[in-house]
């Protein structure tokens, strides 16, 4: 079952169409990547799914519902424009945020106070915002994010301005909630960060879909036959002449066979010739390859 559906989504705002026809599902339970260019229409879609704007056409249906002004409460959504109040205190703060949510001061109360305990913040609740620093902020944005305990968590470049340790620490929390069965979508360029955390993603360029897919999937479409071996000594000529030849080292190669061509006749012809293999593996193309092959092949 899917926690999110859009059917034939349109917005546009004068004579610019920023999101065009655009359709897809995010599975219930799922890491789900959200990808495009600047200018794509990313930013049009987040603001359609969590009601800030409304979509011209299409639908839009959560957890198996039309999507209506009571389906905030069950959405966390950390936008890459932070949206902090400077001069107000942390506590107070998130308090209001969560009362937004539907919590009472009580529950909020008590639910903060389990994730300043976790963050090892506890020191931050009467701070000013304007006294912390980015990373800090970005604490504290994340718990604003998910203090209300939301079926479907939207992740707008969660990890700008954080170090690396208190990148793997956020990283860890998404993770957490995501087994405890947080639907997660997850918008961000970097597409290194995609393939580790993701399990599906879509791609929009221009406002329109161009690819969707699980990681996998998609990385087995794009491939091109391409493998690389490692060895000792060397490889004989013969087999050398037979072989269009992408890289070539001391020690390894990187080749192309035709389509037609069994991954495993190489291999058995190595063998056959007495070259001691130590590993062999296909090459299968970064998300980034096929983001920036997609998005080109598109303009």
């Amino acid at each position: 079952m899917e926690i999110l559906k859009l059917v034939d989504v349109v917005k546009t705002y004068e004579k610019n169409v920023a999101v065009d026809r655009v359709s897809f599902n995010v599975p219930e339970g799922s890491l789900f990547g959200l990808l495009g260019p600047n200018g794509a229409g990313k930013t049009s879609l987040i603001r359609i799914i969590t009601t800030i704007t409304r979509a011209d056409e299409g639908q839009i249906f959560l957890g198996g519902e039309k999507l209506n002004s009571k389906h905030p409460e069950v959405i966390g959504y950390m936008p890459e424009e932070r949206g902090l109040y400077k001069k107000m205190k942390v506590g107070e703060q998130l308090v209001y945020l969560a009362r937004l949510k539907g919590l009472s001061g009580s529950e909020a109360k008590k639910a903060l106070g389990e994730w300043f305990e976790r963050f090892e913040i506890q020191s931050w609740w009467n701070k000013k915002v304007e006294e912390l620093s980015k990373g800090m902020q970005q604490k504290v944005q994340f718990i604003s994010t998910v203090v209300h305990k939301p079926k479907l968590m939207i992740l707008d470049e969660p990890f700008s301005g954080l170090d690396p340790i208190n990148t793997n620490l956020i990283k860890s929390e998404i993770y957490e909630l995501h087994k405890q069965g947080t639907s997660i979508i997850f918008s961000t360029h970097r597409m290194e960060q995609v393939e580790e955390i993701c399990e599906e993603i879509v791609l929009i360029n221009k406002g329109r879909n161009v690819l969707q897919g699980r990681v996998k999937d998609v990385k087995n479409e794009f491939k091109e036959n391409l493998f690389h071996v490692t060895f000792d000594g060397e490889l004989p000529e013969v087999i050398l002449d037979q072989l269009q030849v992408v890289e070539r080292k001391a020690g390894s190669l990187s080749v192309k066979l035709p389509d037609t061509e069994s991954s495993n006749l190489l291999l058995r012809q190595l063998i056959d010739k007495g070259v001691r293999i130590h590993s062999f593996n296909e090459i299968l193309p970064s998300i980034n390859e096929i983001f920036i092959r997609q998005v080109e092949g598109s303009n």
